[in-house]
Order: C-alpha cells, then structure tokens, then sequence
C-alpha cells in the first residue's frame, strides 16, 4: 500500500520548501518531492544565491580595482582568482542547500528525490534512480517553479550558447560575452564578466532596460551600466546566428539595418517559462493558459481544488519570496486561517552597482490607471552617507495616493536598495502615509534619509532640496 500524506510538495524552492516546512508546523504530515540532487530549486541552485555570490565578489574586485585609490587605499595589480571565486560561490550554494536538508529533518518534512507524475488526482508516483514509489496525498501543491527560455536559432549547449545556468558555472571569464536580454539576469550576469575584463554588450528588443521598471529608474540604469563600459543595444533583434566558425556570429536587426556582432560566448538571458514537463497534468484535467501557466483561481486552487500551484507555475512576477508568501498562504488556509498576498507589497530588487529595487506601482502605472499622485525624489549626490561611501549614483522616488495619503510606491536605484527598499515594503503592506515617512526621525548619517527626504518632497517640504 503506498504511503499516505496530508500534503505532498513537489518542489524544493523557495515556493516547495518554506510551504512543506510551515505545513509541518502546523500539523500536517508532509513530503517534499523533489528530482534535482539538492533542495532550493533553481533559486538556491542555478539563480538567487549563485549569481549574488558572484555579483559580490566582482563588485569587491572593482573597488578595489577603481574605488579603493580614492580612500587612500593602494593596491597594485589585484587580480581575479576566477576557479577560486567559483570554488566559493559552490560552497556559499552548498552550505544553504544543505541548511534546508537540515530544517526538513528538524521540523519532521519528509523527503523523496525523483521525478513526480500524477497517477490520477490524488496518486503520485516518484521516479528514482533505481525504482518508483507511489504516494498519496489528500492535498498536493506544485511548485516545479521554471526554466530558461530558448530563441529558435540559438538553443542552449552550455557552451557556446549558454543560458543562465551556463553563466553561473564558467571555467573562465570569455573575452566577449554577448547577452541577449536587459531583463533583470540579463544586466546582473552583463555586471559580473564585464567586471572580470569581458567587453560585454546587451541587445535587447525593448527601448529600455528593465521593462517592469519606473521609466526613471530604468533610464538611470542605462546610464550607469554604459559608464561602467557596457554597450546596451536597444530597439535590436537578433535575427540569425551563424555558429560553425569558433565564434558566434549574430546577426542583429536596429533601426532598419542589419550589423553583425562576434563573441565567443552568447548567453541567451530572454526570459523563463513555467516548468511543468513530466508531470502529466492532462491526466487528471489540470488545465494550463496559451503561456504554459497552471490556471488557478484566486485561492491558488487549480481545476482540481485539492491541488495547489504557485510561484513560477503560474501567472505573475517570478521572484523566489512571492512563492515562498503563496506557499505559506495556502497551507495556513488548509489550517482555517486566511492569510492575504499582497501583491502591491511585493519588493523586485536588481543586483547590478548600483542597485535597483522597487515596490508597490510605478508612475506610469498611475497614469495608466489615471490616478491623482503626489511625487518626490530625493538623489544621494546629496546623501552625507553615501558621499562618504563615495556611492552617490541614483536616487529614492516616492509616489502616493493624493487622496488618500498612503504610499503606493517606492523605487529606489543606489547604494544598498535591496536593504532600503524594505522600508517601503513594510510601509505599503501596513498602509502607512507618506506622511508618516516624512515625520519618521531617521539616524544620521544613514542612506535611510533619502527615504525621508524623498517622503517630504512629495509633500512639498524638503529640506535639502
């Protein structure tokens, strides 16, 4: 008889493992199934974790390269070592993969590496190395999360044509590394090999970096990635490639006429789809949109309401903590509660130098809507702190409702956003005013002030402005 559960997670992500380990707490007994030799996904895998390793030991390298000169810091030839600088970002994954293991074993999560398949609504079977296994489980959430995105005329090898996860694992820097893609991996990738000495050029269809951005934020972005020496070829199209000689060849389509560009490496960085492959969902009527979304409906119930899904599997922004926050939301459901995403509090952060994070509507968002809102900026040129970081490219934007006062929006590109940005996040999900920003007494000198500083410019009354 195969073994019984009260909820079966398949998918150790941030969306699978947070979820089986709050279901445990509250009593259920849990299985988290996941196919990859270790649990975190793709996010502590191939994506969050790995690339910020490499994106903080890169940014040390450029200071110390550019920066540490004018703190009165001399250094002489500091060098890359690029196979130990992998070395540690293996351990830094390793450490946190393992961390999750150890938080299944504590709080009673139980664990079966394979692949899942529906064997009708409520059977499982787990495909291991050497066996199967069959379960039950009166509810399953799916939290497969999602997979790079191929162009037609450039599908990955991991070698030449590399996707993210490509990128992550290089056994040397390239000389030219042609990206493909402004989205968030796009630059953040662009950010690490054109730091290690890579010329690095991004192409992109879009007109502007970063297209879920505030347009500001966006264009701020573009100016410091070019004066950092990354070419950023927007309106472009890659609309052939030529792969039989040592370098690509890509063929690339801006404004009416066609130029081609040589690298030895293309990293194809276009976006991620929702990964359902193999687990036979048309079996049991789980029906999924023209995109490949698991259609669910606002209690994340799919067309059978005892199975769950969420994160990348389904509609909406693809960030590690969304899925972990719809995760933890259904199992405190099952449980009788009735916790609420908010969305709106929902932070986005870019890791490139500087920093780009955002959260709550952008102002073009507002426009669309045909919203009244109040707007203030405060730049950190003009930030004691950040002057004595000598980090004072960027700004904090502040947008909130005229009527109502609250804050709707924070967006932040600068030293230390995806610190910064919290505050806005804590004071959108508890609906405080902009007002409330403004009157909050922030420690001096901190790049916080820019917070407060912004806040009072929406109101009118800045002090440093």
């Amino acid at each position: 008889m195969s073994e019984q559960y009260d909820l079966a997670v398949i998918g150790s992500g941030p969306g699978g493992y947070v979820a089986a380990i709050r279901a445990a707490q509250l009593g259920f007994k849990t299985v988290c199934i996941d196919k990859r030799g270790t649990f975190g996904g793709t996010c502590l895998n191939v994506g969050c974790i790995p690339s910020k390793a490499l994106l903080q030991a890169t940014e040390m390298f450029a200071h110390l390269n550019h920066q540490a000169k004018d703190f009165g810091i001399e250094i002489t030839n500091a060098s890359m070592n690029f196979s130990k600088m992998m070395e540690r970002k293996n351990q830094v994954v390793k450490t946190l993969t393992d961390g999750i293991a150890g938080l299944f074993r504590r709080h009673g999560v139980h664990v079966l590496n394979g692949e899942a398949q529906f064997l009708d609504p409520h059977r499982l079977k787990i495909t291991q190395s050497e066996s199967t296994v069959e379960i039950q489980a009166k509810y399953i959430l799916i939290a497969t999360g999602s997979e790079s995105i191929e162009l037609p005329h450039l599908p990955f090898d991991e070698k030449k044509i590399i996707s993210s996860t490509g990128a992550l694992s290089l056994l040397e820097c390239p000389k030219e590394l042609l990206v493909i893609g402004g989205g968030v991996i796009g630059v953040e990738l662009a950010s690490v090999y054109q730091r290690l000495g890579a010329k690095v050029p991004i192409i992109d269809m879009m007109d502007r970096l970063g297209p879920g951005l505030d347009l500001a934020l966006s264009k701020q972005l573009l100016q410091s990635l070019k004066k950092q020496g990354i070419d950023c070829w927007l309106s472009s199209k890659v609309v052939s490639a030529d792969l039989k000689s040592k370098d690509a060849v890509l063929s690339i389509e801006q404004n009416g006429q066609t130029i081609q560009k040589n690298g030895d490496i293309v990293l194809v960085a276009v976006g991620r789809r929702p990964f359902t492959k193999g687990l036979q969902l048309e079996k049991v009527g789980i029906q999924l949109d023209a995109k490949g979304f698991i259609i669910v409906d606002q209690n994340f119930r799919t067309s059978q309401k005892h199975v769950f899904a969420i994160g990348d599997t389904i509609e909406g922004v693809m960030l590690a903590h969304r899925a972990s926050a719809e995760g933890v939301a259904i199992v405190e459901a099952l449980k009788g509660g009735n916790p609420i995403v908010n969305y709106l509090a929902i932070p986005n952060v870019v890791y490139t130098n500087p920093e780009v994070a955002s959260v709550g509507l952008t102002e073009e968002e507002c426009q669309q809507d045909q919203m009244e809102i109040i707007v203030g900026t405060s730049f950190f040129r003009g930030n004691p702190r950040a002057r004595c970081m000598d980090e004072t490219e960027g700004f904090v934007k502040i947008i909130g409702d005229k009527h109502t006062g609250r804050l709707i929006g924070m967006h932040i590109i600068g030293p230390h956003a995806s610190e910064l940005i919290s505050e806005g996040m804590l004071a959108i999900q508890n609906k405080a005013l902009v007002e409330d920003l403004a009157e909050a007494p922030q420690a001096h000198p901190t790049l916080s002030e820019a917070i407060k500083e912004a806040a009072l410019e929406a109101l009118g009354r800045a002090i440093h402005h």
